[in-house]
């Protein structure tokens, strides 16, 4: 569409879609004649926006004489149109800052995907969403089992990566640790260099002769990967920020918009949904605007999303915010955290 486009009806589009972003108000032609450089008469400028209109990247609200961009609107400024908006030094500072805070707890914490979340939207005042890595494709690298009292232990798992996932489970009966140990070492020494998907899916075959001598230690390793693979199926693990920021925006005067908001940031199983959407790959930020969204309690919402990895193991950072966002600082937000967070145990 971008050969369609006059440089005329391109700097019109700009124009309009930024000035929406900002202020929330339709933008009407004379607005455009006095605060642009296209020294075009109020009618002239009429014509292009009745052009735009006509290729469905504007629309006319109802009592309203201006214009304001449509979903596709806002696709093609962000696909050609926009030009980024970089974080200024003090954002930077602030992102660095909370992050380094949580490198001490980073490996046996939930600390740094609550701060991200945080982090994000406190800048965006938008709503912020963080999945904990999915850990069924990372490589285990060993066990250990720590005795909390007499009837609890904490798993420790050790992904290749340097990502440690920590459980607590219940036995039936006490446990003396040198078994423990001793059944930790050799499930070390079968299964380091599998992904746990794999230990899972092969792990009787590969323990077959052991079952008979430690029942219990056995099934608890095997009851902590499957924990750690239902986690992932079901998305449990999701650190969502910003309801406080987000309301503030004046969309959400509006009482259904409220409550739609609010219904969203509950519903986890429909966040986690749409961040397990591949898009367009691990390395781009992938942005989804309003009608572009399946789910159609995110209709009047766009998205802004990338992966991040933790050596072998990945999880998604990203905003969630009216159709009226900040595309070029937002992307650099998502963008610039998520090479942050991956860039911890290189």
């Amino acid at each position: 569409m971008s050969d369609n486009l006059s440089n005329r009806e391109k700097e019109v589009l700009r124009y309009i879609v930024e000035n929406f972003i900002m202020y929330g108000l339709p933008v009407g032609s004379r607005i455009i004649s006095k605060q642009t450089g296209l020294n075009l008469s109020s009618a002239t400028i009429r014509n292009v926006m009745s052009d735009l209109e006509d290729m469905e990247l504007l629309e006319t609200p109802h009592t309203s004489a201006g214009r304001k961009p449509t979903d596709k609107g806002y696709r093609f400024y962000v696909d050609e149109l926009m030009n980024r908006e970089e974080l200024n030094e003090s954002e930077i500072e602030y992102i660095k800052t909370k992050i380094d805070d949580s490198k001490n707890t980073i490996f046996s914490s939930d600390d740094l995907f609550s701060a991200t979340s945080q982090i994000l939207s406190k800048i965006s005042h938008q709503l912020a969403v963080v999945t904990q890595p999915f850990l069924s494709s990372g490589v285990f690298e060993k066990l250990e089992v720590l005795n909390i009292s007499s009837n609890r232990l904490l798993i420790v798992i050790t992904i290749k990566s340097g990502y440690v996932k920590t459980l607590i489970m219940e036995v039936e009966k006490e446990l003396h640790m040198p078994r423990i140990d001793r059944i930790a070492q050799i499930l070390n020494e079968r299964l380091s260099g599998l992904t746990l998907l794999q230990i899972r899916e092969t792990f009787k075959e590969r323990i077959n002769d052991l079952r008979s001598d430690e029942p219990e230690l056995i099934q608890l390793f095997f009851d902590s990967i499957g924990k750690i693979h239902d986690e992932d199926e079901k998305g449990k693990k999701i650190y969502i920020s910003g309801t406080g920021e987000i309301i503030a925006h004046p969309e959400f005067e509006d009482i259904k918009n409220f409550k739609n908001i609010v219904s969203l940031t509950e519903n986890k199983n429909l966040v986690i949904h749409i961040f397990q959407d591949p898009g367009k790959g691990k390395n781009a930020v992938n942005v989804k605007i309003g009608s572009e969204n399946y789910e159609k309690e995110l209709k009047d919402y766009s998205i802004v999303c990338k992966d991040y990895s933790l050596g072998d193991v990945s999880g998604k950072i990203g905003i969630i915010g009216s159709k009226r966002l900040n595309y070029a600082k937002m992307i650099s937000l998502v963008e610039y955290t998520s090479k942050l967070i991956s860039e911890l145990i290189k």
